[in-house]
């Protein structure tokens, strides 16, 4: 299947070692990946380990799988091809941590990140963005993969996300701030900033804007974002880049935000 795949001319192909376990025919790939120049992704997982290796280490741990993927690196390397990423999955997050650490340590070829088989959100995302977002901290990761029990769109867009939060990629839609809803807020913090959210998205603007529900810690944080609103009672102050532009009654604050980020989308200053 994977030579089958090459001959159709496929743009990147994924090897599991645990699959694939004679060295000729691994060898056999990278031979026509590597005269194709096709990229090969070694991609391990605890699911399909070689059972010898299961029973050196005693289950699908981490060193495990990183014996895997460089044993199976090697006989690619000496078939020549060269052009490799690897993935080490893993469902259990702190064991899919400590093996993208251990592999880090050892190759420098492109790794692959992704918590495999992690459900249907929103756990799945909690797993996923666990796993991916500590190593994407420490600098290890080159490409990223959310396997949701979902549309592969919502693992495009949580991942995507994911980066923008981080600043590894540009932000791109709205990226909203809003506080907890505590004893000093004097106004419906949670339905206000559903609102907001709903009147902004239908907006397609791409900004960043605070709900905050307190004159406490909310002028302060608001004036961080291009735009936002430090509730009082019955009012809110109004932030356009840092600076205070109005204060609003209660029931217009979310069409003042609405108008503000239009003005802002259109090129208009504070």
């Amino acid at each position: 299947l994977a030579l089958a795949a090459l001959e159709a001319g496929v743009a990147g192909l994924r090897l599991n070692p645990g699959n694939i376990r004679n060295p000729r025919h691994v060898r056999e790939v990278a031979v026509a990946a590597a005269e194709r120049r096709v990229p090969i992704r070694v991609g391990v997982n605890a699911g399909s380990l070689d059972p010898s290796l299961l029973e050196r280490f005693g289950g699908p741990v981490p060193e495990a799988l990183v014996e895997s993927a460089l044993h199976e690196v090697r006989l690619l390397e000496e078939a020549g091809c060269a052009d490799i990423k690897i993935s080490v999955k893993h469902s259990h997050v702190p064991a899919m941590v400590a093996a993208y650490r251990l592999l880090a340590e050892r190759t420098d070829y492109p790794l692959h990140l992704g918590v495999t088989e992690a459900g249907p959100p929103p756990s799945g995302l909690i797993k996923s963005v666990a796993g991916v977002a500590a190593l994407l901290l420490e600098g290890i990761g080159d490409t990223i993969r959310f396997s949701l029990t979902a549309d592969p769109v919502e693992e495009a867009q949580a991942g995507r996300r994911l980066l923008e939060i981080l600043g590894l990629r540009e932000r791109r839609g709205l990226d909203l701030i809003a506080c907890p809803s505590c004893g000093r807020a004097e106004v419906d913090v949670i339905a206000v900033t559903r609102e907001v959210e709903r009147r902004l998205e239908a907006e397609g603007l791409s900004l960043q804007v605070a709900v905050m529900g307190c004159v406490v810690n909310g002028p302060g944080e608001a004036r961080q974002a291009d735009l936002g609103i430090a509730a009082g009672k019955g009012k809110g102050h109004l932030f356009v880049k840092g600076k205070v532009v109005r204060v609003v009654p209660e029931a217009d604050m979310v069409e003042a935000l609405v108008e503000e980020g239009r003005r802002l989308a259109a090129g208009g200053g504070a």
